[in-house]
């Protein structure tokens, strides 16, 4: 039988793992957000990094987010005054990322809708709003 927080953890690491290589970011799990409430998986020293980030690795033959995921990574963001991100891969899919509309027109008007994509789709957002500075 699987571990389900043992699949979490793993998929965490694996997360702050791309994220070093395709951006040079030094990330690592947070073992805070076990023990404490409104925090993201993902935590780095770099305090231009724009995104909380909350990992989500599940079994099962699922295309989409559960609405669960996406209000606790908001809590986590709106509580460091950062972005929500959620990153989450189910059983045999590719990884999905999760961000606001909002936070990606940056037009100044608002927006219920979330945008699905794919990691590299992320990569390249995350590089446009953060790499500039590093």
């Amino acid at each position: 039988m699987v571990n389900g927080r043992n699949k979490g953890a793993t998929f965490e690491r694996s997360i702050a793992n791309m994220l070093f290589a395709d951006l040079g970011l030094n990330a690592k799990r947070d073992i805070e957000q076990y023990r404490a409430a409104d925090h993201g998986d993902i935590i780095t020293d770099d305090k231009s990094w724009p995104y909380v980030i909350e990992c989500k690795r599940y079994g099962g033959k699922h295309f989409t987010y559960r609405p669960e995921w996406w209000v606790q990574v908001e809590k986590a963001a709106n509580a460091a005054g950062k972005e929500p991100v959620l990153v989450y891969k189910y059983d045999r899919q590719p990884i999905t990322v999760v961000m606001r509309l909002e936070y990606l027109m940056g037009d100044g008007a608002h927006h219920e809708e979330k945008v699905r994509m794919d990691w590299d789709a992320f990569i390249y957002i995350a590089r446009e709003n953060w790499g500039d500075t590093n």
